[in-house]
């Protein structure tokens, strides 16, 4: 059947792995990492950025670009569904052209024998013709013609009929998938030039003022830290006093009376709900644990490298929950919880434009893949301004 199919326009070739990986080496990621530049010049005067601006305006371009990311994973999902669409029509039409040849032998059959035994002669020309319904529109002949060379006729221009739709349906398809094509290169090129201009602020920097930027990620991440290890001290105190306050109300005064009445609720069935969270939220902590120190790299889905969403997505696919691909599509994919009621395995988002996802750990932490330069670790949940948090089951 395959002869049958019209050549295909190539589709979109990237340089990045089956992982979905934009075409960004790691090798060149880890390059913008803050310690790893060599001094390239004397600092300069007049209108140089300083430090604080720099690390400013790389944060924001990482932030841009990781936004920008998010959309073309959606865009590329969207190109591989589409791909798929025009697969399986091209595949239909070629199967569509096979009946149609298979009806024209069923009449060349027929042909083939009223030429032998002297019969209507005039099937022969049919053959040949684009336009068998005008063909046998002439009553005279269609009066000699038996019900099986009827039906044999019907059944071509059935056949023709359906595999011209087929045809004009993967044509539309095509036409798509083309488009689709081009805005998916055009995003890719958007996230390349910003990580681009963050490589170039970078590598401006003198061997001293790298070391200043290194010193005030640090300091970032300490008050993260701080910040957590506060918010998480406040919430166990929070819960010894709920706690606290539960057994006293559960306690009976000691009048030396005996009710005979059994005040115990069985909680069995509201906890069974939260038992079996946790156990997948298990799966998906060890999953995500294994996949500390991989390299960040945008548009990855694993094994070897992941993004934000990339990861999370496996994570929950560890343990039999299937996520979507984008972070857009991933905060409306479960139960949107408050932050105070957090537990492990809940994702969390972030930034106003939700372009950035982790896993949450306990205690204020989780497990992310960051940014460019950077591997899945650990980090603080005051890290970046929170959005919301999501338990997927």
């Amino acid at each position: 059947m395959a002869s049958h199919r019209k050549p295909r326009p190539s589709l979109l070739q990237s340089t990045a792995s089956r992982s979905g990986a934009v075409g960004v080496t790691t090798a060149a990621l880890a390059s913008v990492t803050l310690l790893s530049q060599t001094a390239q010049a004397d600092p300069g005067t007049g209108d140089k950025p300083s430090i604080e601006e720099v690390k400013k305006r790389v944060d924001a371009l990482y932030r841009q670009a990781g936004s920008e990311t998010q959309r073309y994973n959606a865009a590329k999902e969207r190109t591989e569904t589409q791909r798929k669409k025009v697969d399986g029509l091209l595949d239909e039409v070629a199967r569509r052209a096979g009946k149609v040849n298979e009806a024209r032998r069923t009449l060349g059959r027929f042909a083939a024998a009223q030429y032998r035994t002297g019969g209507m002669s005039g099937t022969a020309t049919l053959l040949l013709s684009e336009d068998p319904q005008g063909y046998f529109s002439q009553r005279h002949l269609m009066e000699r013609m038996t019900g099986r060379q009827k039906q044999a006729v019907t059944d071509l221009r059935e056949r023709q009929r359906e595999a011209a739709e087929k045809r004009a349906q993967a044509t539309r398809q095509l036409a798509s998938l083309t488009t689709a094509q081009q805005k998916l290169q055009k995003s890719k090129k958007r996230v390349q030039g910003k990580l681009t201009e963050a490589r170039e602020l970078l590598a401006k920097l003198t061997a001293e003022e790298k070391a200043r930027l290194a010193a005030l990620e640090r300091e970032r991440q300490e008050e993260a830290r701080r910040k957590a290890a506060e918010r998480a001290e406040a919430e166990r105190r929070r819960e010894a006093e709920e706690q606290r306050q539960e057994q006293e109300a559960a306690t009976p005064p000691d009048d030396g009376t005996d009710t005979g009445t059994d005040t115990g609720t069985d909680t069995g069935g509201a906890d069974s709900g939260t038992d079996s969270y946790a156990a997948k939220a298990a799966k998906v902590l060890e999953f995500a644990k294994a996949q500390l120190g991989k390299p960040y790299v945008y548009g990855a889905t694993g094994p070897n490298s992941y993004d934000c969403s990339g990861l999370t997505q496996d994570a929950w696919q560890a343990a039999g929950v299937s996520l979507p691909r984008t972070t857009f599509d991933q905060v409306d994919a479960g139960t949107t919880v408050p932050r105070s009621e957090l537990l492990p395995g809940d994702l969390v988002f972030f930034y106003d434009d939700v372009s950035h996802v982790g896993i949450y750990t306990g205690d204020g932490q989780m497990i992310h893949a960051p940014k460019p330069g950077t591997v899945v670790r650990y980090e603080s949940i005051d890290y970046m301004p929170f959005h919301s948090a999501v338990r997927p089951a």
